[in-house]
């Protein structure tokens, strides 16, 4: 091996043990604040169904409703790939995985409306709506039908509709509870959030729930939904969504950007209210920076334009959205809304050419990298980590399947999930 070197410190131990104890606080807090991404599932998309129009078979109906209007408009993989620009060698596998995900699994995660899209009804109707939901969502669950995710879109904890908010967010949750517990996939949207606080008053509420029904202490997860200027820039010049995140406790699941009230509380016109707008990057941005390490997922908001009509504008809402959900993705922004069925087909389209057109480039860097071989880009350990979270989301969604994946980088998805969540200390360990 060469000549041994000498090895001379000048530093006692106990320098290191000093500041290792001064340090101790901020260890702490950095896992506390920080401890990185769940590892779980995100949902490329949220559908949203107005409590009154929800059913049993609405997810079905969704899938059944999209593959018609692929018949309709696109029946072949070369006229859907011409109406999006895909590239010929993706056309074929893009299309069939399209028409599969729509058969096997159309929705991902499924959000039961009270709020804008229910708007007021008597205590007595949304009551029987909020029961009803609880009692459907319960049941597809029990069959096998139920999407991976599925919850509720609550009223908001402003004054004028807290009480109303409240009491349905009961009803939902009792209903599931007493038809034989609360689901793995449950997932609850607090809309219009301007104050940290009225994210502790959140915490609060499902506290006492938990504590009623006795519940495991922070069972009960939730997203908050970012629609308004205030919950982007505080008052006093503060990143009021960073403060939102510590309010919730460690029961904040996702930052979900509301393209339309957020848009109108800028003073956008309805005509540029969209996701690409200036305004939209800057607020998803500040969301993502604050969400980043939190283990708080990021989703983008909708586009307005339905895939409605003729062929000719269907096809153009088409191109819309594809684009839309392309620029998301490319900004890792993995998950947005869908507001109609005829969403469905370009947003699986859009992720599942995101994917698989950099599937082969990802898995020989991160074979490279796992092998420890040379080649023509120089991976570090958060890179790796990335390459590995590229590939699982590719997985989950179904853009791609383990077999290629294991062909092609060696690997197992045991193998790929420990690169995409080390522990710091691998992480310091690997790069040395």
């Amino acid at each position: 091996m060469g000549q041994q070197e000498k090895v001379a410190t000048s530093l006692a131990g106990a320098v290191g043990e000093e500041i290792s104890a001064s340090l101790a606080p901020v260890d702490a807090e950095l896992e506390r604040r920080y401890p990185g991404d769940p590892g779980t599932r995100q949902p490329v998309h949220t559908v949203y169904v107005p409590g009154d129009v929800f059913a049993a078979d609405t997810i079905r109906s969704w899938g059944d409703r999209a593959l018609a209007a692929l018949d309709e408009h696109a029946p072949d993989a070369a006229s859907f790939a011409a109406v999006l620009g895909l590239a010929d060698d993706l056309a074929e596998p893009v299309y069939s995985r399209v028409r599969a995900k729509l058969e096997r699994e159309p929705v991902e995660d499924l959000r039961v409306d009270f709020e804008d899209g229910y708007g007021n009804r008597s205590d007595a109707e949304e009551d029987q709506a909020a029961a009803r939901a609880a009692r459907l969502v319960a049941e597809a669950y029990d069959r096998g039908t139920a999407a991976p995710y599925m919850g509720i879109r609550m009223k908001c904890m402003e004054a004028q509709v807290r009480d109303r908010g409240i009491r349905t967010l009961d009803v939902f949750l009792s209903g599931l509870t007493e038809a034989g517990g609360l689901p793995d996939g449950l997932v609850l949207t607090l809309p219009k959030v301007t104050y940290p606080e009225q994210v502790t008053a959140m915490v609060r509420l499902l506290e006492a729930f938990e504590e009623a029904r006795g519940l495991e202490p922070g069972r009960i997860g939730f997203e908050i939904q970012i629609e308004t200027s205030q919950s982007i820039l505080a008052a006093d010049g503060t990143a009021a969504v960073a403060r939102m995140i510590q309010a919730a406790e460690g029961r904040a699941t996702g930052l979900h950007y509301g393209t339309f009230d957020y848009s109108a509380c800028l003073g956008v016109s309805a005509a540029h209210q969209a996701s690409d707008h200036p305004a939209a990057d800057h607020a998803k941005a500040v969301m993502q920076v604050a969400a980043a390490g939190t283990g708080v997922r990021v989703s983008d908001g909708s586009t307005n334009v339905l895939p409605v009509g003729s062929t000719e504008k269907v096809h153009d809402a088409w191109r819309l959205h594809y684009g839309l959900t392309r620029r998301a993705l490319s900004r890792a922004y993995y998950q947005g809304w869908d507001m109609h069925p005829g969403h469905i087909p370009t947003r699986y389209a859009a992720v599942f050419a995101f994917y698989r057109e950099g599937f082969e480039q990802a898995a020989a860097r991160l074979a490279r990298y796992a092998s420890r071989t040379g080649g023509d880009v120089m991976d570090e350990p958060a890179t790796a980590k990335a390459l590995s979270g590229y590939l699982l989301r590719g997985l989950d969604c179904g853009a791609l399947d383990i077999g290629e994946v294991a062909r092609l980088t060696g690997l197992t998805r045991a193998d790929l999930e420990a690169f995409a969540s080390p522990r710091r200390g691998d992480l310091t360990a690997s790069a040395q």
